[in-house]
C-alpha cells in the first residue's frame, strides 16, 4: 500500500511540475515582447527603419544615467542617413533606448508598467545593464521628429526621453 501511494505521489508531482513549466514558458513568451511589432509597416513609418551597418554614415555616442537623462537628448539627422547609436549606461540600474513615435512609446511604457519583467527584442531598442555598452543602427528616411525613451517603468515619466530631428 505504501509503495503504491509513493508511486502515485511521484507521478502527481511530475504532472504538476510539467504544468507549472508550461505556465512559466507562456509567461516568459509574453515577457519577451518583440519591439519590431511597434513598427509593422516600417517602410512608411515616420521613425524610419532598421539600418544596414554597412551603410552607416556616422556614429552618435549616447549615454544614459540614473538622473533619468540621455546625453545628448536632442539629435539632428539628415534625411537618408543611416546612423549607428553607440549607447552606454553610466548608471547603477538598467536603462534602455527605444526609438518610436511618442504615442508608440507612451503605449509601450504602459505595457511595461503592467509587465515589468518584459524583455525587449527588436532592432529599435537596446536594454543595457549598469556599465554596459551597446548599439543600434537606424535608417532615417523621412523628415520630421522621431522620439526615443527609456520604457523601464517610471523612467519615461521621470523625463528619460529625447528627440531626433530629421532635416
Amino acid at each position: 500500500m505504501k509503495k503504491a501511494l509513493s508511486i502515485l505521489i511521484l507521478a502527481s508531482l511530475s504532472t504538476i511540475t510539467l504544468a507549472a513549466g508550461e505556465h512559466d514558458m507562456k509567461s516568459h513568451q509574453m515577457q519577451n515582447h518583440n519591439m519590431d511589432a511597434m513598427h509593422k509597416d516600417t517602410d512608411t513609418s515616420m521613425v524610419g527603419k532598421p539600418g544596414d551597418s554597412a551603410k552607416v554614415v556616422r556614429t552618435i555616442d549616447v549615454t544614459m544615467d540614473d538622473n533619468m537623462r540621455f546625453t545628448p537628448s536632442q539629435i539632428s539627422i539628415v534625411k537618408g542617413e543611416t546612423v549607428r547609436f553607440f549607447i552606454k549606461n553610466t548608471g547603477k540600474i538598467p536603462h534602455e533606448m527605444v526609438i518610436g513615435t511618442l504615442s508608440e512609446l507612451k503605449e509601450h511604457a504602459e505595457m511595461m508598467r503592467n509587465m515589468p519583467d518584459m524583455k525587449h527584442v527588436g532592432s529599435n531598442a537596446v536594454t543595457l545593464a549598469p556599465g554596459q555598452r551597446g548599439g543600434l543602427v537606424w535608417h532615417f528616411d523621412k523628415t520630421g521628429i522621431v522620439d526615443f525613451a527609456c520604457l523601464i517603468p517610471g523612467h519615461l515619466e521621470a523625463g528619460m526621453a529625447g528627440k531626433i530631428e530629421i532635416q
